[in-house]
């Protein structure tokens, strides 16, 4: 039958929709990122990686809402935290990880919501460390795409 091709495409197209809004769902907080940063630290190798992206995703989140609070330094702190979280991304990849194709759509759902922040504007200080992030965070990115693509 030709119609079960036709609605699991029509399911998938729906579906991701629906899994990037809830990526986006949850308020994160200081809290929140200190203990999923811990956590991350503690897990096995082969789940870090995923773990280090929901940590960078929700670092650059809180990110956004200080710099929409008007507080720039604590945003820009939170970038460079951030930069340091995506360094351990690629350091941390490994060809049997847990949740490899999870963490590259985070990963890439992340440089999106940063490009947002890039265009919103701000000063040439604030606009250069963001570009910094968003090149570093599409390296890692790229990274974790080849290597789903090795597995």
């Amino acid at each position: 039958m030709r119609i079960a091709p036709v609605v699991v495409v029509l399911l998938t197209a729906l579906s991701i929709p629906a899994y990037a809004s809830s990526m986006d769902s949850k308020t994160p907080d200081e809290q929140m990122i200190t203990a999923l940063e811990q956590r991350a630290a503690q897990a096995q190798p082969r789940e870090q990686c995923f773990l280090y992206a929901q940590l960078v995703h929700e670092t650059i989140e809180f990110s956004a809402r200080q710099y929409q609070a008007g507080d720039v330094e604590k945003a820009n702190g939170l970038l460079k935290r951030a930069q340091e979280f995506t360094h351990k991304i690629t350091s941390a990849l490994a060809v049997n990880d847990k949740k490899l194709k999870d963490a590259q759509i985070l990963l890439r759902h992340t440089a999106f919501r940063l490009t947002e922040l890039l265009h919103a504007g701000g000063s040439d200080e604030d606009r250069e460390l963001l570009k910094q992030t968003l090149a570093q965070l599409n390296r890692a990115q790229d990274d974790t795409m080849l290597q789903v693509f090795k597995k």
